[in-house]
This record gives C-alpha cells, structure tokens and sequence, in this order.
C-alpha cells in the first residue's frame, strides 16, 4: 500500500514565496550585524574523531544518562574513557 502524503498546509501569515519575492530578496551577508548574532555551524570534521557504533545497554543506565538532558551521549563516552582509564 503506498505511503500517504502529508497535507499540503497553507499559512496566512507565511505565505509560498514568489519569483517577485526572491527577486527582492538579499543575503544574510549584506547585514553583517545580523548575521553576528546567528551561531556559526562547525562544519564538517577535518579528521574523523568519533566512531558511530550501536551499543546495548541497561535500560536504567540509559535513562540515567538521557535524565540529564541533551549531551548524554557524550556523558556516557566521558564515563567510558573514564572507566578505559584514558
């Protein structure tokens, strides 16, 4: 059976651009004031340093870790290397 498409939502206040509407329009980069105030992304790494795995944990160790908010996977490879003695 074929996947169901979204429905298309039509917003009042943020309509569909036009041709007229990016025609005016300018870059972030011709106000540079602004576009200090909006974080840089990192970009992609200059050298692999972390390796993706799948791990198979305890479910109260993981919700132990997840129970401190975003950043928990980076606690649970400090607690590791940790553990490692590295």
């Amino acid at each position: 059976m074929p996947r169901k498409q979204p429905p298309v939502v039509f917003d009042d206040e943020n309509p569909e651009w036009t041709r007229d509407d990016f025609a005016r329009g300018r870059l972030i980069s011709d106000f540079p004031e602004l576009a200090a105030a909006f974080p840089k992304s990192r970009g992609r790494q200059k050298a692999p340093v972390k390796v993706p795995v799948s791990l198979r944990l305890d479910q109260d160790t993981l919700e132990r870790f997840k129970a401190g908010g975003p950043g928990w996977q980076s606690r649970i490879n400090e607690a590791l290397r940790k553990a490692a003695g590295l």
